[in-house]
């Protein structure tokens, strides 16, 4: 079981907050950290909740300007239940002597376990132990239980079970500055049945929000009936009883909590609601029963099993495990995106970047409807993205790099360097390039899925918008003859003006000027694939006409790329021009230089002056396309393709890299993977690592860094196994590295389930019995048909 576990043995303060955002238990509707159902927000727990989709405004006074900030809110606390002894104090893991100590996350069974042994001041021996779980398919319903075993002593054990609305969003130490209550408490309660209820309301979106809570006690595994004391404080309420037990009697105590919302669907009223589920909902061996059968069948079809070590599989696993906790079937039509931090923790606010560039390829390929639901989020902000650009002065849709609520732009104003302590312009929105990620995101579904209605009633329409917006985006240089793209960012962080200049913005980055041909050929592709006359009513109701159509070739043909004297892509004109870092130095000064442009400005210097880069951005188009493709994108710029220009745009900006965000060894082990595995493998392993073993220092405490947990799976699963989809066909050139000594997988293409197991010798792609058509695939460069319960194995060189 340890490839399936998540084991920490000891307790380690300085090490809770970043243990609570892994072991964070989640079903696609609401996600709760791992935080110790004793603990309250200190500087060592930081015990949250949060809503899939549930965010709220508030403003804030900063170095003179008003801003507003929208955030996914910190929902009241259910996870209080204490216990004391005697008359001594609520236990406190700080305040006793630890015996043992061994916290689990089961993987497998999405089940968190702590178990505790501690001697008290009085030299009782004790063991407890507590298990926890939100509920796979009752997406409302969570649930723990500790258990008391005292092992030297009879007494006395008082417990409190409580539900505290009193939270505020405190889980960023960055953020401290701004308004934090979101929380107003309406009311709370108790009912003739003896559940404990609470009433919440965000103060600005005003999502009201009932938790409901119903506790049970169990002596030596019978239930006991004993009286429980209402205890209520402002805006708090919870339950005190006390038990009699004897030395080796275990006594358990089992809370069970409902959550509903008044954005939920099939719903009266979400108190009511709360109420009724939880008299109905089952006993707590029934419910964890329910919900571990639900997770089987889950990663029956999710898992991907790699052969190589029991660390690297275990963490595999656990980056999928938050992959389908943060979306899964539950999240269908709640009108919700993919945060880039999940639904893990205050980073970010709770927003949604470019980073289902990232996840989709997973979902695509398992649950391609959750894929769809997701990039309706998108479709339904469509108007707000038109009149974000029209208030902008361009035609067509411009999406935000940050998006909340209702797609308007969340990108702060301001943001905090923690190191220097100022607050700094913050220009992040000029990243355009989310919009092609948007349109890739929509084109690669298609192709996974062959889903033509998803395609014609929302995806085109997309397409489409966002195409006629970064056409508009360009610039003609009458001069030059080129089309250019002036003062945007690309996907590197670290410049976002050029050295020197009040204004933000560069000009004809190379990745978002690649991208924006890439949207107007696929628009141009999409709208060719629609039905005639869907296509002639989209047309209609766009007022596209073909003299647009045609500008837009005009712009592909006539887009502007820049290079350096050696041949080397630019990440941005001027790049070339800008002085070299001192990597070496400045390593050796500080040690961790992750976050390089703060250590600059504590300095009273700028990024913007060097070749220094967060993450990677040319490089990008050589994670999202193939040679080939890359080689016709060029093509038809004008431009010749040389292959060996990607290993040589590697290693230029391997060597200016600082690796700032966890992105960065993603795109580097994917783009490495054909001319270089071994470099690749060890790129792999530091993606593998990079939340749980925190590698940015502190951040993953404030909530996971989805994109590239995901990245890493789609490693794996495409990248490694030469996985495409091309001209109506699977497409399948593994390159495996040696360290794996096979990987196992099933995906669901064109709504056929196919298995593939890879190893360095060999590939054996099967279809399942059951399936009723045969699929096409191309193993390297020869056309293969699979038919239903068929079987291919191939020998690799």
């Amino acid at each position: 079981m340890k490839n399936w576990t998540l084991i920490y043995d000891g307790f380690e303060p300085a090490e809770e907050g970043h243990r609570e955002a892994l072991c964070t238990l989640g079903n696609g509707y609401f996600a709760t950290r791992g935080a110790a159902a004793e603990s309250e927000a200190d500087d060592i727990h930081y015990p949250g909740t949060y809503l899939a989709g549930g965010y709220n405004r508030l403003e804030t006074e900063i170095a003179g300007r008003t801003i507003e900030n929208e955030d996914l809110v910190n929902l009241p606390n259910w996870l209080v239940l204490k216990f004391k002894i005697e008359d001594e104090n609520w236990f406190d893991v700080m305040s006793v002597e630890l015996l043992s100590y061994r916290q689990e996350l089961n993987l497998q069974h999405g089940v968190l376990t702590r178990t505790i042994c501690f001697r008290d001041k009085k030299k009782r021996e004790t063991t407890i132990i507590d298990r926890r779980f939100v509920h796979r398919v009752q997406m409302h319903l969570a649930a723990q239980e500790i258990t008391v075993i005292p092992e030297n002593w009879s007494g006395r054990i008082q417990f409190q079970s409580a539900l505290d609305g009193t939270v505020i969003n405190a889980g960023v130490e960055r953020y401290k500055q701004l308004n934090s209550k979101h929380l107003d408490v309406l009311d709370l309660g108790r009912t003739e049945d003896d559940l404990i209820w609470l009433l919440t309301e965000t103060n600005q979106s005003h999502i009201r929000i009932a938790e409901a809570a119903r506790t049970d006690v169990f002596v030596n595994e019978d239930p006991v009936i004993v009286e429980k004391n209402l205890v209520q404080q402002a805006g708090w309420i919870g339950q005190e009883f006390v038990v009699q037990t004897k030395e080796k009697t275990p006594v358990s105590v089992q809370k069970t909590i409902s959550l509903f919302t008044s954005r939920d669907v099939a719903i009266s009223e979400p108190l009511l609601d709360a109420i009724d589920a939880l008299r109905t909902a089952d006993d707590f061996q029934t419910l964890l029963e329910s919900h571990i059968t639900k997770w089987k069948h889950t990663w029956d079809r999710c898992d991907i099993e790699i052969i190589h070590n029991t660390r690297t599989q275990m963490i595999l696993r656990l980056h999928i495990f938050h992959l389908l906790q943060t979306a899964s079937r539950n999240s269908i039509d709640l009108d919700i995106g993919v945060p880039a931090r999940g639904w893990h923790g205050e980073a970010y606010r709770g927003h949604i970047f470019w980073d289902e560039l990232f996840i989709f390829p997973y979902l695509n390929l398992r649950l391609p409807m959750l894929t769809c639901s997701l990039l309706r989020y998108r479709f339904r902000r469509l108007d707000r993205a038109r009149l974000a650009a029209r208030q902008a002065g361009f035609k067509g849709a411009m999406y935000p790099w940050q998006s909340g609520s209702n797609g308007r732009e969340e990108t702060q104003q301001l943001h905090l360097n923690p190191q220097s302590g100022r607050w700094l312009p913050d220009n992040t929105h000029l990243q355009r390039h989310v919009n092609a990620a948007i349109v890739y995101n929509v084109w690669l579904y298609y192709k996974t899925t062959k889903d033509l209605e998803f395609l014609a009633s929302c995806g085109a329409e997309m397409a489409l918008e966002i195409a006629r917006f970064m056409a508009d985006l360009t610039t003609y240089n009458e001069a030059l003859d080129r089309y250019e793209i002036l003062g945007v960012m690309g996907p590197d962080e670290y410049h976002d003006a050029y050295p020197d200049s009040d204004k933000p913005g560069l000009n004809n980055n190379a990745y978002t000027n690649v991208m924006t041909v890439f949207v107007l050929r696929t628009a141009i592709q999409i709208l060719e694939l629609l039905p005639l006359r869907r296509r002639r009513d989209l047309q209609e109701l766009l007022g596209l006409d073909m003299g647009e159509i045609d500008s837009w070739r005009d712009m592909i043909r006539k887009m502007r790329l820049v290079f350096h004297d050696d041949g080397i892509l630019s990440q941005f004109e001027g790049y070339d021009r800008l002085q070299e870092f001192d990597w070496d130095g400045y390593r050796q000064k500080y040690g961790d230089i992750h976050r390089l442009d703060r250590i600059l400005e504590k300095e009273g210097d700028s990024v913007n002056r060097y070749k220094a880069s967060k993450q990677p951005d040319v490089l990008m188009l050589f994670y999202l396309f193939s040679a080939e493709e890359i080689k016709s994108l060029f093509n038809a710029m004008g431009y010749d393709f040389d292959p060996e220009m990607i290993p040589k745009n590697i290693e230029y900006y391997l060597n200016r890299s600082s690796h700032g965000s966890t992105l960065s060894y993603i795109v580097f082990c994917w783009v490495m993977a054909r001319s270089d595995r071994r470099r690749s493998w060890e790129m792999f392993q530091k993606a593998l690592e990079a939340d749980v073993s925190d590698v940015q220092g502190g951040t993953t405490r404030e909530g996971i860094h989805l994109g590239a947990m995901a990245g890493t799976v789609d490693i794996l699963q495409r990248c490694y196994t030469g996985l495409a989809f091309e001209d109506e066909m699977l497409a399948l050139n593994p390159r495996i590295p040696h360290d794996i000594e096979k990987l196992c997988m099933k995906i669901k293409y064109h709504n056929r389930w196919i298995d593939i197991a890879t190893t360095p010798g060999s590939m054996t792609i099967a279809s399942d019995s059951c399936e009723l058509n045969a699929v096409k695939f191309r193993f390297q460069d020869k056309v293969y048909e699979l038919r239903p319960g068929q079987k291919h194995t191939f020998a690799l060189d």
